[in-house]
């Protein structure tokens, strides 16, 4: 497994000098740290998170972003138990985004499994950037996704204002 603080300091929930200074420097996050800890003790019991890497984890009023690669996001995809394991750990909704990806994969991702139609972005006067993501289908008050969650997320986390609009409106 491979995670942004050392693995031995995420299997004893202790950090060593050299990551305490990350932290301190503001390299890593408490919450790089707090998401490492939570998927090494999951590791222990299950293989298969054993061999993810977790690049970064980011909370948001109790929202955490965790950034992992494009194969594991796939495997927790695929099995709502390991889904559910992890999001277990978690105090909060988990968001399971691509490491390194651009802003409108990170999008799409906070958006997963509804399908986005398309996502544009406009200058505005004042060299204010505007991006719009149009969603598939309408918004009901069943929608599975936070969609003022997930503005504040993208706003902090990639500091781009978004407007969210669904593909028919409402009724």
């Amino acid at each position: 497994m491979k995670l942004p603080i050392c693995n031995f300091d995420a299997k004893n929930s202790i950090l060593c000098p050299q990551c305490e200074k990350k932290v301190d420097e503001g390299i890593l996050s408490q919450a790089d740290v707090d998401g490492s800890i939570k998927l090494a003790q999951l590791a222990k019991s299950n293989q298969e998170i054993d061999k993810f890497t977790l690049y970064s984890c980011k909370e948001f009023d109790g929202n955490f972003v965790l950034a992992f690669s494009k194969n594991d996001i796939m495997t927790i995809r695929q099995s709502r138990v390991l889904y559910r394991l992890i999001q277990d750990q978690f105090k909060g909704k988990i968001w399971l985004v691509e490491a390194e990806e651009n802003d409108k994969k990170f999008i799409e991702d906070m958006f997963f499994p509804t399908k986005i139609l398309s996502i544009n972005s406009v200058w505005a006067p004042g060299g204010i950037q505007k991006t719009k993501a149009v969603v598939s289908g309408k918004w009901t008050p069943r929608f599975p996704i936070n969609t003022e969650t997930v503005i504040q997320i993208v706003k902090n986390a990639r500091n781009l204002d978004i407007e969210i609009e669904f593909e028919n409106k409402r009724v």
